[in-house]
């Protein structure tokens, strides 16, 4: 079998492993193991007899949820068959600007969506080799770690550095040194997740309006969490700007950064918001947009007239308004992820980054294929290679946070494979 881009294939974990689909403990895929809630369970069994009518093409009542929990007027929001199907409609704006500067590694769908429509991309790499774990006094164990990022977020694009800088962007503006800050003074980690507002976007100069930004805020693969402000410069400058939240939702309203608040004031601004891994539902497929009213209109006019279900509308409408299940998600994912970022720390040859979702990016020092043959073959665990992210290779892989049985059960498996299968010498 062809080995997949994406998590949660367990078909092919499965074939490999030599065991039934349901067999393998997945940490491929960052979906919440707490769902899915019942709200949205008992809404799919009371709207069965729905099935038998087409859904409303308006999304009226669908709309109308998702502004209450956003805080968003229903105009400013387009359901969509997950945030997959928007960023295709995203994907064809930005097609029709002079280019769009990606933060990598990214999603590997970005690239399927942006070359689909013939879109000039300039990738930013992330200084990953400048992101280090210091742990306070050398303990391992320690409530506090002290995180930094040498030259950080969004450097300048990769074909400006190899062109000699000819596009008209200042290289020396962005100069960790000139106060356009590539690095964050005030930085750190706590309970596993970043906790710094307002971590630095450097801005190059000689942008305009026939250029764009398309980046996920929380950063995935790493999970580093962009300040809303060190947005703002962006949509200042550029034609448009996309911001992907699909994991925004799993940090507490307090420390959320999400850009919604600023869609008003700026209409070249998109968010794109995913419901099914908060609430656990990937099969469902339920995102939303949230854009100006003009853009939401040009999409909808270019896509099926009914692209969510009637059953996935009315889970949606119903786990959106569901803050039990939100709280207990909020109060779980700190506690459970710096258990699991102290386990992967203490194994030889891994060294996991912090992050503010529900998921760990992790270095290896050797081969990542290897320890996850090894995982499925003598574990049944199934983790994400990031073979998908060129710029990572077969040094990464992203796990994503589950309960602490599975937790433990992950880091037992490495430690095996690590120690006894001979990976680290």
């Amino acid at each position: 079998m062809i080995r997949p881009v994406h998590g949660g294939n367990l078909a092919w974990a499965a074939a490999l492993a030599g065991c039934p689909p349901s067999a393998i403990l997945d940490f491929s895929a960052s979906i919440s193991p707490l769902g899915p809630p019942e709200s949205a369970l008992a809404a799919i069994q009371a709207h069965l007899s729905s099935l038998t009518a087409y859904p409303d093409p308006d999304y009226g009542e669908l709309r109308t949820a998702l502004g209450e929990a956003l805080n968003v007027d229903p105009d400013w929001i387009l359901p969509g068959n997950g945030s997959a199907e928007l960023l295709t409609w995203a994907a064809w704006d930005l097609s029709k600007l002079e280019a769009t500067y990606l933060v990598t590694p990214a999603f590997g769908d970005y690239w399927r969506a942006l070359s689909a429509f013939g879109a000039q991309v300039l990738d930013c790499p992330l200084d990953l080799t400048s992101c280090t774990i210091v742990k306070n006094g050398q303990d391992a164990h320690s409530t506090r770690d002290e995180f930094s990022c040498g030259t950080g977020i969004l450097p300048v694009p990769k074909q400006v550095i190899e062109n000699g800088g000819t596009s008209g962007l200042d290289l020396k503006s962005l100069d960790a040194g000139t106060g356009n800050g590539l690095v964050s003074d005030d930085l750190s980690v706590s309970n596993g997740s970043l906790v710094s507002p307002s971590f630095p976007l450097p801005v190059p100069l000689a942008l305009g309006a026939d250029r764009a930004l398309l980046l996920n805020n929380p950063h995935n693969p790493t999970g580093l969490l962009f300040g809303r402000e060190a947005i703002r410069p962006y949509l200042e400058q550029l034609g448009m700007v996309v911001v992907d939240e699909a994991f925004m939702d799993f940090l507490p309203p307090a420390e959320q950064q999400s850009s919604i608040a600023l869609v008003e004031e700026f209409p070249n601004l998109v968010i794109l918001r995913s419901l099914t891994k908060f609430y656990s539902l990937p099969g469902l497929r339920m995102g939303c947009a949230i854009a100006h009213p003009d853009i939401l209109r040009r999409w909808q006019l270019l896509r099926d007239p009914w692209p969510v279900n009637a059953l996935a509308a009315a889970a949606a409408a119903a786990m959106v308004r569901d803050a039990a299940f939100e709280r207990q998600t909020w109060d779980w994912l700190p506690g459970a992820r710096r258990e699991l970022f102290e386990g992967l720390a203490d194994l030889p040859g891994l060294r996991p980054m912090a992050g503010a979702a529900n998921f760990l990016l992790v270095e290896s020092s050797v081969s990542v294929a290897a320890i996850q043959k090894s995982l499925l073959q003598q574990h049944r665990i199934l983790i994400r290679d990031c073979l998908s992210f060129p710029e990572l290779g077969d040094r990464f892989f992203r796990v994503a946070v589950r309960d602490r049985a599975d937790n433990l059960r992950l880091i037992a498996g490495l430690a095996d494979v690590i120690r006894n299968g001979n990976l680290i010498t």
